[in-house]
């Protein structure tokens, strides 16, 4: 504990300033693609400010709470709150399995040795850079289910994104919107909007079972640098937001893919 201590203190020290413009950075990435950049956010919090793996996973979440809360409005704005409740079932059916996925990705976080944990990590780095590829650079489709397939599909979907949202730190934004338009057919606008509504309670649901471990000090004991560097990253997410659409999808997703996949082999190299 004296040692956590003296880390927490060390890392107090870091430059403000610099937090802020990782935070920036990181939110002006995920503005590009229209996401909140968690994912990005995560290996800069253990390579470049020596954070532990779970300690690394309970700021992002943190943080990505943060940005969730702040954007919200803008996107709440942006799709009448009518049609939101007429789509409310798809958020209830995600929800089902997104609530019980995040308390058991937690669990598994916390319980997990570190050296595996950083090799998890690195693992779901991967298939965050496949997923941004598979939803940016095709076109994404409808399954066309029935009924009494979409909802167990649903509940499936939402636990396996709850189990990575919450081992990551994430939101999950990344994997709920294009499994909306798969399973529901809907609109990738409204998929964003309703996105958020499930994210929000499952990151609650994480955040609370994180609070239970001995290991969510880390928060208490960098809450400034956690407030410094959310803040960069909705500032980030808003220069963002503007330059969607500026640089092709054909260049930027791509190039977004190798810094995860880069990412993901440090990870797992980290001891």
């Amino acid at each position: 504990m004296a040692i956590d201590n003296d880390l927490a203190l060390v890392r107090a020290r870091h430059s403000m300033p610099l937090v802020f413009a990782t935070g920036a950075a990181v939110g002006v990435l995920g503005g590009m693609i229209g996401l909140g950049g968690a994912e990005f956010r995560l290996p800069l919090l253990i390579g470049l400010f020596g954070f532990a793996a779970l300690s690394a996973v309970i700021l992002n979440k943190a943080m990505s709470l943060v940005v969730v809360l702040a954007a919200l409005p803008a996107r709440l704005a942006a799709v009448p709150a009518s049609e939101l409740a007429a789509h409310s079932t798809i958020a209830v059916n995600l929800l089902a399995g997104s609530l019980l996925g995040a308390w058991a990705g937690a669990t598994w976080a916390v319980r997990m040795r570190s050296s595996t944990l950083y090799k998890v990590l690195a693992m779901l780095m991967v298939f965050m850079a496949a997923a941004l590829m598979v939803s940016h650079t095709t076109t994404l489709g409808t399954l066309s289910l029935p009924l009494w397939a979409q909802i167990p599909s649903g509940v499936a979907a939402g636990f396996g994104i709850g189990v990575v949202a919450a081992i990551m730190g994430v939101a999950g934004g990344e994997l709920l919107i294009p499994t909306i338009v798969l399973l529901y057919g809907v609109d990738i606008k409204t998929a964003g909007s309703l996105s958020l509504l499930v994210s929000l309670p499952t990151m609650l649901v994480a955040f609370a079972r994180y609070s239970r471990d001995g290991s969510f000090a880390v928060l208490g004991a960098n809450l400034r640098f956690t407030m410094v560097m959310a803040g960069g990253s909705i500032a980030g997410a808003l220069l963002g937001g503007l330059l969607l659409g500026v640089f092709s999808d054909l260049v930027l997703i791509p190039a977004l893919a190798v810094i995860l996949l880069v990412s993901a082999v440090k990870l797992a190299r980290h001891e």
